[in-house]
């Protein structure tokens, strides 16, 4: 299993929950969400043609070494809002991906963003709602894009999804290539020291509420999100291979929603482990789906103090099934995003409240017309 190239990037409303840590109002005053950026440092991404440097070990790479190739510290850490390329197998990535800095002070300018990464089967066709809770929050997030290799994008220029396509293998549903897809995700996102929210998203999912309100939300929640529950039934521990003891015993199994949040430091435990990867890899086969228990077991191991055992992304599970409800454009009204948006009842920081989903699936693309005509108004967007 190989990767070619990351390429990452970075691309706010307002809402309460007595939040006072961290605010985008807070990061700029008087709601100018941002100063203007810096021109991006001058990066040499070497031609195909360009000519050969043997490297120590005998092998060769396209490299030019110029003052051009040499940046500063500040430049690293927002290297990924450039069009960089470089060249490493998936446990190259992750080796690099897991490395933590021992010093907490950041020696530059730093603000903290949300990276949001999208597992996709090809298009995206509810960008264009998207590209409008997306608009004006620039420096604020970053994007990823996984998708099957073979899918040929056509991303404008000006879209705040062009060039967020990470380096891609296909992905088999509820097979170990989903885990390895999600980990690949993390793990082009961590490269970007900057991203201190993680969230799994599919092309079927939309914003619950305005940027603002989730980044304000996320960023001082003090726990993460990862649906991580005790299931009784054929269905959870009725999926356990008894052949994963002692490492994994029926008392760790877990079943959840593989739509997560986490913080950083979750993050980098979540693609660092391959322990309980190689138990799932061997042991897990059907009526067991990796992306179903894999993750939530892994939570319940190694940080269970530190998440909120339910997932961020509301999906509706009124019928029996393998597969999540869907809707269509007839089930899109104010009134039904209102029930999506509070029609339950959570704990956020110690406290009760009815926002307790940022984000919701199943939504097909016809559902985009009636979307663009209410969510704008409804979750206030900027104009």
């Amino acid at each position: 299993m190989s990767i070619g190239l990351t390429i990452g990037f970075f691309d706010l409303q307002t809402f309460s929950l007595n939040i006072t840590s961290i605010s985008i109002s807070s990061l700029s005053p008087n709601l100018t969400l941002f100063a203007p950026e810096p021109p991006p440092p001058t990066l040499v991404i070497p031609s195909p043609n360009a000519p050969s440097i043997s490297s120590s070990n005998g092998s060769s790479t396209n490299e030019i070494i110029t003052s051009a190739n040499i940046i500063s510290l500040e430049e690293l850490g927002n290297i990924n809002s450039n069009y960089v390329v470089h060249s490493m197998s998936d446990e190259e990535l992750v080796w690099r991906a897991s490395m933590i800095p021992q010093v907490e002070d950041y020696p530059f300018n730093h603000v903290p963003k949300v990276a949001f990464m999208f597992l996709t089967k090809g298009p995206l066709p509810l960008a264009p709602l998207w590209e409008l809770f997306f608009k004006g929050h620039q420096g604020f997030y970053s994007i990823y894009i996984h998708t099957h290799p073979s899918y040929n994008d056509s991303w404008q220029h000006n879209s705040v999804f062009y060039g967020r396509r990470i380096p891609s293998q296909a992905v088999q549903w509820g097979s170990i290539s989903m885990i390895d897809a999600e980990k690949r995700l993390l793990a082009n996102a961590l490269l970007d020291f900057n991203n201190q929210r993680f969230i799994l998203l599919s092309e079927s999912c939309i914003p619950l509420f305005n940027f603002t309100t989730v980044y304000n939300y996320l960023m001082n929640s003090k726990l993460s999100y990862i649906g991580s529950f005790d299931d009784p039934t054929k269905l959870g521990r009725g999926r356990y291979n008894p052949k994963m003891d002692p490492d994994i015993t029926i008392e760790d199994w877990r079943k959840g929603s593989q739509w997560f949040e986490v913080h950083r430091s979750l993050a980098i435990q979540m693609i660092s482990d391959r322990k309980y990867y190689s138990i799932f890899e061997e042991h897990c086969h059907r009526p067991c789906y990796h992306d179903e228990h894999y993750f939530p077991t892994l939570a319940n191991i190694l940080f269970p103090g530190q998440i909120y055992n339910t997932s961020i992304t509301r999906v509706s599970w009124s019928q029996a099934g393998p597969h999540p409800d869907r809707y269509i454009k007839w089930d899109i009204s104010e009134e039904f995003l209102n029930r999506v948006r509070f029609g339950s009842n959570c704990t956020y920081n110690g406290n009760m409240t009815s926002m307790c989903f940022l984000f919701a699936r199943k939504f097909v693309g016809d559902t985009l017309g009636p979307l663009l005509q209410i969510a704008p108004r409804l979750l206030a967007f900027d104009p």
